[in-house]
């Protein structure tokens, strides 16, 4: 495996469109950080949860696997208030359907960095 490749799917991962930055595709990375990032921002206004890592129910578990994809905004769930979800909030599930979706659809634009950085895709 190439030492860019890596690179690239852990900065994508990361922070979204940043391993497309990373391989100089300038527009591209732009555009998938700005969607995202407008995603989980949505999400988090919404009331969406975060949801920390809990083996015991099998849809709490996949859950964490999606919002995991959020790279940065997960670490940071960890130390200031934000994904705590709020109940009481009508939209709470959309936004954190919302704040799933982003996780997923991370983990697609880290892999389409990795691909590229392998010379696999243009």
């Amino acid at each position: 495996m190439k030492k860019k490749a890596l690179t690239a799917i852990i900065l994508g991962w990361f922070i979204p469109g940043l391993g497309h930055i990373y391989l100089r595709r300038y527009w591209r990375g732009l555009v998938f950080l700005i969607a995202i990032a407008l995603m989980a921002l949505m999400g988090l206004v919404m009331g969406g949860k975060i949801y920390p890592l809990q083996a015991d129910n099998p849809l709490t578990f996949l859950a964490f696997l999606s919002d995991l994809g959020n790279g940065l905004l997960y670490i940071l769930s960890w130390f200031l208030p934000v994904g705590t979800g709020e109940l009481e909030r009508l939209s709470f599930e959309f936004g954190t359907a919302y704040l799933a979706g982003a996780g997923l659809l991370n983990y697609l634009v880290a892999l389409d960095a990795w691909d590229i950085a392998r010379g696999k895709k243009q």
